[in-house]
């Protein structure tokens, strides 16, 4: 069978999650409500449906949790993705469900790190990981994560009327960036444009019809 990829959930890290939720509430209108702790990242979110089986999370470290021991996912050890967070939330990373996360890691054309084993209750999911938690194209590459059979976690969340419209990819080298998400068989599900600096940027339609973009 083929491998499905579609996208799973994407990301706004904040530097608080009382930040990213304010920020939020600001120009989408509602409040995300406060989800879960990570505890071997010793990171937390707050999580909201964004329509086909996928989800928002703000995401932040922790500072009620221990030092998690090993390199935090999603580059949020690294000093200047923190002082980013610091100055506002920001959309800057995209996470894609897959059928088949070990032939996506068989198969890609860049080192994604190592499978990492998560569980919370009857759940678990896979993700790829690298072990310095650094980001492939300052997070424009795409995480992979597989979950355990059962409903997506997004269905059982409340619904706030925000649908995913289209996530942006900006990027120096476009041409070069289209060729990797070929390759990882991700290229259907993002819009790539040609931009001095990369970046990330996440179109959510509200309720009312109007489209906001997040950057």
């Amino acid at each position: 069978m083929a491998i499905q990829n579609k996208i799973d959930h994407i990301v706004i890290g904040a530097d608080t999650l009382e930040q990213g939720i304010t920020a939020l509430y600001d120009v989408l209108g509602v409040t995300l409500p406060k989800a879960s702790k990570h505890d071997a990242m010793s990171t937390h979110n707050c999580v909201a449906p964004v329509g086909n089986e996928s989800f928002m999370e703000i995401l932040s470290i922790d500072p009620d949790a221990p030092e998690p021991g090993r390199a935090r996912w999603f580059d949020m050890d690294n000093p200047s993705v923190q002082a980013r967070f610091q100055v506002s939330p920001t959309a800057y990373h995209w996470v894609v469900g897959t059928t088949d996360l070990n032939a996506v890691m068989a198969n890609s054309p860049i080192d994604l790190g190592e499978i990492v084993t998560f569980t919370r209750g009857d759940r678990s999911w896979r993700l790829n990981i690298p072990k310095d938690g650094s980001l492939s194209e300052e997070g424009l590459i795409p995480t992979f994560i597989e979950w355990s059979p059962g409903a997506h976690p997004s269905t059982g969340m409340a619904d706030l009327g925000l649908l995913l419209d289209e996530v942006v990819l900006t990027h120096p080298a476009p041409n070069q960036l289209k060729e990797r998400l070929e390759a990882l068989g991700v290229s259907h599900l993002a819009t790539v444009v040609e931009g001095n600096e990369k970046s990330v940027a996440f179109h959510i339609k509200k309720a009312n019809g109007e489209v906001v973009h997040l950057t």
